[in-house]
């Protein structure tokens, strides 16, 4: 054998030797790829297919019942919404109307409390001048005087009647006008004492009078529509017990 026969043989000797170890190193890795490797199937589980068909009608009839049925409810939660949506709009109507009413009723009250204090002051200058002073005759003019014959004086308790007759229809007239906006005087004599309505100014013993009552009423009160405008100032009986 020659030199160069056997070189050639040896050479082939390894190649094929390459060749069979590389094929050994691959089929592990092949393997592992085919166990590793998950297979899906395109038939669905029995329970599945039930339940589908379960789901879906058979017929179009049964498809239709279905379809109104769920309208119905539909139109059931809509026409409950719609119920209760009417209810708070009519709700609103009503307290926007009230509000209103209440705006309109008492949007003098600040006025009217401040007109009241002319009120107190008429019915003080009523009050200073007592019934004696008015109840005189006035004084007839002498005969003997021409001129005062010819055009008559008024005496002073005359001008003093006049006044008095004007003072007293200005207080009347007055009385009148927050009569008509709703506005009410009150004299609580004789009711027992309510801190709503009273403000007690003293206490007193009265042997013949309950304890708690108001025998006294220095300053009359005002009520605006049944709500109280201003409390009337009064003297309550005290309770002599105590």
């Amino acid at each position: 054998m020659s030199r160069a026969h056997a070189f050639q043989l040896f050479r082939s000797a390894s190649s094929s030797l390459a060749a069979r170890n590389a094929a050994r190193s691959a089929h592990p890795a092949a393997r592992r790829a085919v166990l590793g490797a998950r297979f899906y199937s395109d038939d669905k589980a029995p329970s599945e297919t039930a339940a589908s068909a379960d789901k879906a009608p058979s017929t179009p009839a049964e498809e239709s019942l279905q379809k109104l049925k769920e309208k119905e409810v539909e139109v059931t939660d809509l026409t409950g919404r719609l119920r209760y949506l009417q209810a708070d709009f009519l709700n609103l109507q009503r307290n926007a109307a009230r509000e209103k009413e209440q705006t309109r009723d008492f949007a003098i009250t600040r006025f009217a409390s401040d007109l009241l204090e002319t009120v107190d002051v008429l019915e003080m200058a009523l009050k200073s001048v007592p019934q004696s002073a008015l109840q005189n005759p006035p004084a007839t003019p002498s005969s003997s005087d021409s001129s005062l014959a010819d055009s008559p004086q008024k005496t002073s308790e005359q001008y003093l009647s006049e006044l008095v007759t004007g003072v007293e229809m200005t207080h009347r007239l007055l009385l009148q006008t927050l009569f008509r906006y709703g506005v009410k005087p009150f004299d609580p004599t004789g009711d027992k004492f309510d801190p709503n309505r009273h403000e007690a100014l003293f206490q007193a013993p009265i042997p013949d009078k309950e304890p708690g009552t108001v025998f006294d009423c220095q300053k009359t009160g005002y009520t605006i529509k049944d709500r109280v405008l201003r409390a009337a100032q009064v003297g309550v009986v005290q309770d002599s017990s105590s």
